[in-house]
């Protein structure tokens, strides 16, 4: 029995003994230390199977969590930045395509998932770095934009030499962007250590932690700043005050000043710091797909319909991008017709469905003389109405989303804060949405540089929210353009198929007017004014 006992002492020792070493020992990760005394003494068999797992809590500067085009956007302009370049940056992600470039070959049909991007965009892109990396991709800039409507009585062409540009937007696949993102990152960030291939588990605040020590436990530590209880259970970093700890899904620890949070429209970010939201559903859904044309697409076309609008988008070579809003029902039936059918319907809807193509009329020669009255005469008179490429193929699978308005009523609490569609969303009506989270990426990043500079805490709440105080002004102004077309558009009554009417030959023949809605709508102007 004593010599039992002693063995057992023994064993104990050594383990205590080991565990004290640690901190004098390299940094690295211990797995599967076993200690094994007296293997056939039977007081020692359950000690043989006892083993452990240490590893070191990494911490970062900052830790955003998502890996989309917005999340990706944000590190890259981080990253080409005097001052944000020194931070340390973590990306969370649990798709496993982060880690790898995408090589795509020229002769492959475009992806249905498409973005518009506006000269704003293409202009931060440049500035991080990406778009050289665009550029050697598929993409297709279009200098030429008509809406219209299904009454025939009005419509708008908008040209790129209105406001003095070559473009008016570029439509990319957000495959394409991303992997542009990711090429640049990989040029300047650590990337293996920088992507966390994991699910965001848990947020833990600083006002929540606990030490699980009890007065009768010694504290043996465990490399710089982490540390356990002599009973074994840990004690949170030091550093842990001005910290929040992101609990991952494979089990790793990470601690971050500031967590970004750029998880898309159901973002856990969001809903672990208790940051509410508003919004409704929209009874529409939009069905995606890539088709293909006779000639080549140098146009942007969009028809307002009775159930919503549909976009033909080109994205280059022959193809093009259609995203067609409509209610669930008809998004369930058009997902399920034959390809011959399918692109009878696109033909119909984009073409000679519902009306006759809008002729001049009466309206146009009140409008023209109204504006040559205030002095806004217009080259615009010269500019007919032109008859949409005729689809010849569907060359991609159809995809359906449902279609919804989101807002956070906060876009920052204390060491948190929302990027992206974990911010707002809106309806695609315009394709604004991601350029709206790009400018999210931009504004956030300008504050983290602002406050580096003058020796503030970025994830300081007051710093915080002058990004919000920002970003929150031009989202919401957008938002409440884009509902307003979304329901003047579901309507189908007379006197309001007039006032629209009216609207199109507006921005049509008064000159300020259009110049305007091109300035805003390329995101360089803040706001919807008339000038």
């Amino acid at each position: 029995m004593m010599s039992a006992i002693c063995k057992q002492r023994v064993f104990l020792n050594r383990g205590l003994s080991s565990i004290c070493s640690l901190n004098a020992m390299p940094k690295r990760s211990f797995s599967d230390v076993e200690f094994r005394e007296g293997s056939n003494s039977s007081s020692c068999e359950m000690h043989e199977v006892m083993s452990s797992t240490i590893t070191k809590d990494e911490e970062y500067d900052i830790a955003i969590v998502g890996g989309g085009m917005v999340g990706l956007a944000l590190a890259c302009r981080l990253c080409s930045m005097q001052l944000t370049k020194e931070l340390s940056v973590a990306i969370i992600d649990s798709n496993p395509a982060l880690k790898s470039r995408v090589h795509f070959k020229k002769d492959e049909v475009p992806h249905p998932r498409v973005s518009t991007l506006t000269p704003a965009t293409i202009s931060f892109f440049k500035e991080v770095g990406a778009w050289e990396y665009i550029e050697q991709q598929r993409h297709a800039y279009f200098d030429q934009m008509q809406v219209w409507d299904y009454s025939g009585l009005g419509y708008t062409r908008y040209n790129a030499r209105d406001v003095g540009k070559e473009y008016l937007g570029c439509v990319v696949e957000n495959m394409v962007l991303c992997d542009a993102l990711l090429s640049c990152l990989q040029e300047n960030l650590d990337f293996q250590k920088a992507i966390h291939n994991a699910r965001l588990a848990s947020l833990k605040f600083p006002s929540q932690f606990r030490s699980t020590i009890t007065s009768k436990e010694q504290v043996q530590p465990m490399g710089d700043s982490s540390r356990v209880a002599s009973s074994g259970n840990p004690i949170e970093p030091m550093h842990s005050g001005s910290s929040v700890k992101l609990c991952l899904s494979n089990g790793k620890n990470l601690y971050a000043k500031l967590v970004v949070g750029a998880d898309g429209a159901k973002s856990h970010v969001r809903e672990m710091a208790g940051l509410k939201t508003t919004g409704w559903n929209y009874p529409q859904n939009a069905v995606i797909c890539t088709v293909e044309h006779s000639v080549e697409n140098h146009c942007a076309w969009q028809r307002f319909l009775p159930s919503g609008p549909i976009a033909l988008l080109p994205i280059g070579d022959k193809f093009s991008n259609i995203v067609w809003t409509m209610t669930p029902e008809e998004s369930s039936t058009h997902k399920s017709m034959t390809r011959d059918a399918f692109m009878e319907a696109v033909n119909y809807a984009l073409d000679y469905g519902y009306s006759s193509h809008p002729q001049s009329s009466f309206l146009d020669e009140f409008v023209h003389r109204i504006s040559s009255l205030y002095g806004y005469g217009t080259a615009s008179m010269a500019e007919h109405f032109q008859v949409p490429l005729k689809v010849t193929d569907l060359v991609s699978e159809r995809m359906t989303f449902p279609l919804s308005l989101r807002h956070a009523l906060e876009y920052a609490s204390k060491r948190v804060v929302l990027i992206g569609d974990a911010a707002h969303v809106v309806h695609p009506l315009a394709g604004q949405g991601v350029n709206l989270g790009f400018g999210d990426a931009a504004a956030l990043s300008k504050v983290i540089d602002e406050g580096l500079r003058v020796g503030a805490d970025i994830g300081e709440l007051s710093l915080l929210k002058k990004y919000e105080r920002e970003r929150k002004a031009a989202n919401l102004t957008m938002m409440a353009v884009l509902d307003g077309f979304q329901k003047a558009y579901l309507l189908d009554f007379a006197p309001l198929n007039f006032l629209r009417a009216v609207a199109f030959h507006g921005a049509q023949f008064i000159t300020p007017l259009k110049r305007n809605i091109v300035s805003y709508a390329m995101g360089e102007q803040k706001w919807p004014l008339f000038t």
